[in-house]
């Protein structure tokens, strides 16, 4: 044996099963913070940070460099979009699952999306886009995903019936373990959805029982997105809240004392 490679054999292969063990360990918050400082990040979605904390619910979803990540529509604004795209480019995937130009109301959002990605291809280049029409399209390929993604889109998807397709698009884009990840406004616990679903927010245990019977397995509930300040009886439901603003200047500082929305933060497991 060359008494002079083989330590060398040794060390690379040390390194090489740190590098794995690396990959392997959860995410903590810490991962993503350095994430939050990048200079491509646009000056409106930074400022959400306070309201979003992205760090701890990307955390809390499970997401490592090498996962496979569909975002359900990421929209032209793309938060998590600037977060993730460029950390997973080199050896994992971020997926836009976003409306398709084939919708009149959302071509404008879907081409300023594709046009930034085609813009900042040193950060972009690599993502995947592909249409979120549930009833119509595959997400990703059947199986594939490490993880998908959606942050206040359930009320949505319930206004619109469209939550049973949309989550049996999920469910069948998802790897047998992979994670579902929803958040969404969370709705008071002393009335019905029926009698607050105008006004946007849902009731976690409807959520929780809901996706449940689409297949999916609830794992945990995060606090990261709580605020115990939203009292949730608006005159614009939660539009009133920013960064909506629906009623413009009027009670303006009184809602930004608020803050954005009380939301749950929810992961769920494809058995």
């Amino acid at each position: 044996m060359n008494t002079f490679t083989s330590p060398l054999i040794a060390l690379f292969s040390a390194i090489a099963l740190l590098a794995n063990v690396a990959l392997a360990q959860p995410a903590t918050p810490a991962t993503f913070e350095p994430l939050l400082s990048g200079a491509h990040r646009s000056p409106g979605n930074v400022a959400r940070d306070p309201y979003r904390h992205p760090a701890q619910t990307l955390a809390f979803f499970g997401i490592r460099p090498t996962s496979t990540v569909v975002e359900i529509l990421p929209g032209s604004g793309g938060y998590y979009m600037e977060i993730l795209a460029p950390w997973l480019k080199d050896q994992g995937l971020y997926i836009a699952a976003n409306r398709d130009g084939s919708l009149p109301q959302y071509q404008a959002d879907h081409e300023k999306l594709l046009l930034r990605l085609k813009t900042e291809a040193h950060l972009y280049g690599k993502v995947q886009v592909t249409p979120f029409r549930a009833d119509r399209h595959a997400i990703a390929p059947a199986g594939s995903a490490d993880v998908v993604i959606s942050f206040r889109n359930l009320h949505n998807w319930m206004d619109d019936k469209e939550l049973d397709a949309s989550l049996k698009a999920f469910y069948l884009a998802l790897k047998p373990g992979g994670v579902l990840g929803i958040v969404d406004h969370r709705g008071r616990t002393d009335q019905t959805q029926e009698a607050q679903q105008a006004s946007g927010y849902v009731r976690q245990d409807v959520a929780i029982a809901m996706i449940e019977k689409a297949g999916f397995k609830f794992d945990a509930s995060s606090e990261a997105n709580a605020n115990p300040k939203d009292t949730k009886d608006y005159p614009e439901g939660v539009w009133t809240l920013p960064p909506s603003y629906r009623l413009k200047d009027q009670d303006r500082d009184k809602y930004r004392a608020i803050g954005e929305s009380d939301r749950f933060t929810l992961r769920f497991l494809k058995p």
